[in-house]
């Protein structure tokens, strides 16, 4: 099978495409990493477009977006709406000529309009109804990241944080999450990938653990494995607000994970 990955090379994409080679099948891999293929700018690439034509699915991954200290500063900004614009106008034209099953990936946070994340990630999930196409939500997907990369999210940065002695919080820790280790995330899109044709288009795929955890016992989580102090910290989760949302279950129909956030931590450490 040939998966055209766009945004192969970011946090998800990355994992995803050496799993599915492991698989043995073809990737055609598209990231703003490589020359000539920003899927901001338009027109796209030649080499882009073949790859559009030629593949048999393709996994829409390319977004601009991090953890929450990246949304508290981008979130607000013209570039950070702008980019994510263009990248959905120029991808969705695509795929609307391509006419090849895909699936957006959008969050857990679509709903959550006080974020232009939210509001930009529903934006997605309705260009893609009006494709026919398909949609998962990803609930805090967290693996291997550079720890002085702006994007990287809290697990990485309280460990990087937790081996210089202690982990220092912007909250209180008591806002809640669903963590989903990178390898469980994979092995779901693998899943659509092969038997898209089995899923119903008008549900959601959230993809997650389904368990909840606090931000707080992530840290103590982190301190289990490298003794460090934990301070506390007094700002508002000013992303979240402190919503939950309930995922759907439909995907655990194909799909459950495996992976325990213990043990997914203990892999990062």
């Amino acid at each position: 099978m040939k998966i055209l990955v766009l945004g192969s090379e970011g946090q998800i994409g990355k994992p995803f495409c050496e799993y599915a080679k492991t698989k043995n099948h073809e990737l055609l891999r598209v990231d703003k990493k490589f020359k000539f293929h920003d899927l901001s700018y338009s027109p796209l690439s030649i080499e882009t477009i073949l790859n559009f034509n030629s593949c048999d699915v393709i996994l829409f991954l390319a977004f601009e977006v991090g953890g929450s200290k990246f949304l508290e500063e981008k979130d607000k900004t013209f570039d950070y709406i702008s980019e994510n614009v263009r990248i959905m106008e120029n991808v969705f034209s695509q795929l609307k000529k391509s006419k090849k099953p895909f699936l957006f990936t959008s969050s857990q946070m679509a709903n959550m309009y006080h974020t232009n994340y939210g509001f930009l990630k529903d934006l997605g999930e309705r260009y893609t109804r009006t494709l026919d196409g398909y949609i998962s939500r990803f609930w805090n997907v967290y693996g291997e990241e550079n720890p002085e990369d702006p994007k990287s999210h809290v697990i990485t940065d309280f460990i990087h944080m937790a081996k210089k002695g202690e982990i220092k919080m912007r909250t209180s820790g008591e806002e809640e999450r669903q963590f989903l280790h990178t390898d469980d995330c994979s092995e779901a899109l693998l899943h659509w990938c092969e038997n898209y044709q089995l899923y119903d288009k008008t549900k959601y795929l959230d993809i997650t653990s389904f368990k909840w955890t606090s931000v707080l016992g992530i840290a103590k989580l982190i301190q289990k494995y490298i003794p460090c102090k934990i301070i506390v910290g007094n700002k508002l989760d000013k992303i979240q607000k402190g919503i939950k949302n309930s995922p759907s279950s439909y995907i655990t129909k194909f799909w459950n994970s495996k992976v325990t956030l213990e043990e997914g931590i203990k892999k990062l450490i």
